[in-house]
């Protein structure tokens, strides 16, 4: 599995590509997969956040997502959001045309 995150980031969550269409989707506390980074499961210190990544693996196994990894997350305005910038491109969708992906539907957070 790939590493992305930051060793000290203490609140993480999971995030991968769904195979089936390449979209970027967010592992939630039932184990279930969701666009939505408002339903990400998040994971406080570094055990926590290992055994979270472990849930991704039948998922993995089952090829209904590929390169799931821990990433750092952070709370704006009430709001769960990516840490890094490069998450939040992933979040968004395509950075050369604003009319595709996420931000032309308006579904960015």
């Amino acid at each position: 599995m790939a590493q992305h995150s930051n060793k000290m980031a203490q609140v993480q969550a999971v995030t991968a590509n769904r195979l089936i269409d390449g979209v970027v989707v967010y592992l939630t506390a039932k184990g279930a997969w969701s666009e939505k980074l408002a339903d990400a499961a998040i994971a406080e210190g570094k055990e926590a956040a290992e055994a979270l990544l472990a849930k991704a693996n039948p998922a993995l196994e089952q090829q209904e997502i590929v390169e799931p990894y821990l990433f750092e997350i952070a709370e704006e305005d009430g709001t769960l959001v990516p840490a890094s910038v490069r998450e939040r491109i992933r979040m968004a969708g395509p950075t050369v045309r604003l009319d595709l992906g996420k931000q032309a539907e308006g579904k960015t957070a």
